[in-house]
């Protein structure tokens, strides 16, 4: 395991340790144990049935699709996923949870002993990993959620409930704030990349519950906190912020009470983030709290092996395997690779690109410059540009070729967004074919010197930077057209027959 990083405080010493528990809502058509549609938003409890409403005589039926999404993820993070599993029914009270308990997985989980690697350096720099344990992943519905009218009222929106969730537990190896949201970071990225989630943050399909507390060599006795639970946070902002704040709100009580952490024990707190405090919401004593039973609506199952192979089959390749291979394939910084493998869609997007080209590095110089900008300006998508990866190829070599100047390709580039025309239909139609022909090129040089003899003795005079400004003149006489190379070793040749 890496070393934990040790902090000080005043007199006191403390590492910090973090094991976060992330929710995370699949993408799967249906909901966990019914036909209902799995779909964010409309009107309130219009996608509701008496199974995810858990009205009397409602019996749940599995989900094919849920169990394999939970596999693939499984998969995907590392884990054993295990052939036999069943539910379980966890009770508690919240006015959410309509049916008074929530199906989930207690005992057999579908999977465990998984292990992701947290990168823990910056965008350009080389990657610095440290290994972070998952300990399971289970199955389970979601709740409803609570509407809060200020002045008003308090509705409940059933739509959410019985939507398939996935909880990813760690082991608690995480030892600062910033590396729980890398963390998250880390599992949204990656569950994204195999299409189980669409990590939307604001819309809650992802949340994180970090349990932290320290443990505090004082005089050279040891201490342990005790735990806080933060729960249901949405950002990754709201993971290190709130995680900051609790260390510091747990020294001060530490100085206070010297409480230690006693087993089973744990203080379930929220997150506000308008006062930028943890906020106290209940105290949790132990797991017998939820009277866990075995679900008796749903038998124990095993999952066949072709099952298993099937879900192993269909993770892809990874986030951080991409990476090192575009490094590797196409030459690519480590600034490039990791921009360019943010999203699936954008990677697998550059890729086709850098496929059709003869100069891949160039695709990447204009899919991180041009097209990002654009998505950026315009707050679009990929898929709602009209240009494709052929037309970046194609732009890229145009410009490889010399048949048009860098500077052309801009304006090539600017047309093929508004029309959807392709490269070379562009550059015919405006007639923008560069010149290379030397003594056409020459002809002009002649005819700009011909015509700017100040800047002729400019240059005797030994103002050598009058060599830019010639060959400006000379692309401009040429329409943008010569060779931008060709243009400036003539000028460079012609100056120096003047001495």
């Amino acid at each position: 395991m890496n070393e934990k990083p040790i902090h000080t405080d005043g007199d006191l010493t403390y590492e910090i340790i973090i094991g976060c528990e992330i929710h995370c809502e699949l993408l799967t058509k249906t909901k966990a144990f019914c036909s209902c549609e799995n779909r964010y938003g409309g009107l309130p409890n219009t996608r509701v049935c008496p199974v995810c409403l858990g009205l009397p005589g409602a019996m749940p039926v599995v989900g094919r699709e849920y169990v394999e999404f939970g596999a693939i993820a499984g998969f995907a993070l590392g884990c054993e996923v295990s052939r036999f599993t069943k539910f379980d029914r966890k009770h508690y009270f919240y006015p959410d949870l309509v049916k008074g308990y929530q199906i989930t997985q207690y005992d057999l989980p579908l999977c465990t002993n998984g292990q992701v690697l947290i990168n823990l350096a910056s965008q350009d720099e080389t990657p610095r990993f440290k290994k972070v344990r998952i300990e399971r992943i289970h199955l389970e519905e979601d709740v409803g959620k609570s509407l809060h009218i200020e002045g008003a009222h308090s509705y409940i929106d059933y739509n959410r409930s019985g939507v398939p969730l996935i909880e990813i537990v760690s082991k608690p190896d995480m030892s600062s704030p910033e590396e729980a949201a890398l963390f998250m970071q880390t599992i949204r990225e990656t569950l994204k990349y195999i299409g189980a989630t669409d990590g939307n943050l604001e819309e809650g399909s992802m949340r994180c519950d970090a349990n932290i507390n320290l443990k505090v060599i004082e005089n050279g006795k040891e201490w342990r906190t005790p735990i806080s639970e933060i729960k249901n946070m949405n950002s990754f902002k709201a993971i290190r912020d709130a995680c900051t704040y609790e260390v510091g709100r747990q020294l001060a009580e530490f100085r206070t009470d010297r409480q230690n952490f006693s087993q089973g024990f744990k203080v379930t707190m929220g997150w506000d983030d308008a006062k930028g405090e943890t906020v106290v919401q209940r105290t949790k004593n132990s797991f017998i709290d939820y009277r866990f039973v075995v679900e008796p609506d749903i038998k124990p199952f095993t999952l066949s092996d072709s099952f298993i192979e099937t879900a192993r089959s269909k993770v892809g390749e990874l986030p951080q395997p991409k990476r090192d291979r575009f490094r590797k394939e196409y030459g690519l910084s480590d600034f490039d690779v990791n921009t360019l493998t943010t999203e699936r869609s954008l990677a697998d997007w550059f890729e086709q690109a850098a496929k059709a080209s003869r100069d891949p590095k160039k695709v990447a110089n204009w899919v991180l410059a041009e097209v990002l900008a654009v998505l950026n300006e315009r707050n679009i998508s990929l898929d709602e540009l009209k240009i494709t990866p052929a037309h970046i190829a194609s732009l890229v070599d145009t410009v490889v070729s010399g048949a048009i100047s860098s500077k052309q390709a801009k304006d090539v580039f600017a047309e093929m967004l508004e029309t959807g025309d392709m490269p070379e239909a562009i550059v015919k139609k405006h007639g923008m074919e560069q010149v290379s022909d030397t003594s056409l090129i020459e002809a002009i040089v002649a005819e700009v010197f011909a015509a700017n003899p100040a800047a002729l003795d400019d240059y005797r005079k030994g103002k050598t930077n009058v060599v830019g400004w010639l060959t400006g003149q000379v692309m401009k006489a040429s329409k943008g057209k010569a060779n931008p190379g060709t243009a400036t070793a003539l000028v460079q040749k012609r100056l120096a027959e003047l001495k």
